[in-house]
Formats: C-alpha cells, structure tokens, sequence
C-alpha cells in the first residue's frame, strides 16, 4: 500500500478564543487516528500527515471531525487534501501571486466542486479592483486591503453561496506552506 500526504483544515478554530483545538492535541488526535509524520502549521487547524489508508479525502475528513468531536465536545468540519491536491491549488493560481503580498491572496477550500451557478448572483464589478476566481474545488480571491477589509470575502461568504458546502479559508502564504508541507515543491 502506497503511504499519501495529507494537509486536514479545520475550519473555524481557535478563533476569537471559542472552539479551541491546542494543535498538540491535533496531532495526537490524527495519530490516534493511524495516521504517520503529523505536523501542524500555525494555530488555526492546520495539520500534514501521511496515511497507508487508501480512504477518500472526505472520509478521511470524516472520521477526523468525529473525532475532534470525541475529543473536544463541538463539532467542527474538516477538509482534508492530498499533497498533489495542494500543489494543483498552487499551480493553477489565475492571479500573479509573485507580484503580490499573500494578504492579498486567499483560497477558499470547498468540500466539493466550485461551479458557476453557485457564484452567478455575484457581481464581479460591483467589488473592483477586488476579484475571484473558480478552481476546481476552491476560489481565489484578490483583496489588495487584505481579507479584513474585503467587501467580496463578504459577499463570498453569504449563506445562499455556502449551502450544502463546507468551505474554509487559507491565506497565501498558508497555501503554499502546506503544499510544502504535503511533501511538494511550491514556487
């Protein structure tokens, strides 16, 4: 059996000190799990690890939310990537990530395809110079002020968009370390 890497993003913890999730125990959890080499990146449920199990990315997430629930008393969801996932992410940047800050830049992870139909009530030029972009299983999204500022994060961020859907949101810099991290080569 062939060992993957993985990067699992919680979503939502460790923010504004509700829903603490101490990335030692996130470790132990995946470990606990059967998962090998687990390694956390910053403090807002980011974890890499490598599995023999040939389980899909959503029911390897699965089994981490139940845990984490297990674990912690509250449910929070999960995604979880394989290494060649994450560098797909990173390659098919449609902006000059070179030419900006990585405040600048975000992903936006979805639990399942990104389509047109879900994003067509938005009005791309209503929000300029801001912008985004549909992946495959993500968006990209242009905040030149950063995404705290961002009036199209918000817009993004609307219920009706979000329906059926887990999505979590990475900066620039967090998608290329944990594509690193996954055991690729980023730019």
């Amino acid at each position: 059996m062939t060992t993957t890497r993985y990067a699992a993003l919680l979503r939502g913890v460790n923010v504004g000190g509700a829903r603490k999730v101490p990335m030692a125990e996130l470790r132990t959890v995946l470990t606990g799990l059967g998962h090998q080499d687990v390694r956390t990146y910053l403090q807002s449920g980011n974890a890499v690890f490598s599995t023999g199990s040939d389980a899909r990315e959503e029911d390897l997430a699965a089994d981490l939310e139940a845990a984490l629930e297990e674990r912690f008393g509250f449910h929070t969801d999960c995604l979880v990537r394989s290494g060649p996932s994450l560098r797909a992410v990173v390659d098919a940047c449609p902006f000059p990530a070179a030419d900006l800050e990585p405040r600048q830049l975000h992903v936006t992870y979805f639990s399942a395809p990104v389509t047109p139909e879900r994003f067509a009530s938005v009005d791309r030029t209503a929000f300029l110079p801001e912008d985004f972009r549909l992946g495959v299983r993500e968006v990209y999204l242009y905040a030149p002020d950063g995404l705290g500022r961002s009036k199209l994060a918000d817009a993004l961020a609307r219920p009706a968009l979000l329906k059926g859907v887990t999505a979590t949101t990475r900066n620039w810099n967090t998608v290329v370390k944990l594509a690193e991290m996954a055991g690729t080569q980023a730019p």
